[in-house]
């Protein structure tokens, strides 16, 4: 079952990008708007929610069925790896949300069709 489908069921009328740019735009929003640094029950909801969209998004992109390119899939893949690392530091205290906003803001664009993920 596609990433996007699995996270806001079937879709109707819009297609797996939109919903995967969706799913991205919330949880960057919610970064965005949280403290940079884990000093508040906002910053760690919003990285446990950017680790759980991105874990979303790697198990898809390990499915053999998945049909992504090797080399894009490779790349998603190892950016899911770097973002969830990268949201333990920042769990731990020993970094910010930014790099996190940067990657998802490049995976958007990249949905969008304006560079490339």
């Amino acid at each position: 079952m596609p990433f996007a489908e699995r996270a806001y069921g079937s879709p109707a009328l819009r297609g797996a990008k939109d919903m995967e740019y969706d799913a991205f735009s919330r949880v960057t929003r919610m970064l965005h708007l949280a403290p940079r640094e884990c000093r508040s029950d906002a910053t760690v909801v919003a990285v446990s929610r950017n680790n759980e969209l991105w874990t979303l998004l790697a198990t898809d992109l390990a499915d053999p069925a998945n049909g992504i390119e090797d080399q894009v899939k490779a790349g998603l893949i190892s950016l899911a790896i770097f973002s969830l690392r990268h949201g333990q530091s920042v769990l731990s205290g020993k970094a910010t949300t930014d790099a996190l906003i940067d990657v998802n803001l490049a995976v958007m664009k990249g949905l969008r069709g304006e560079g490339a993920a």
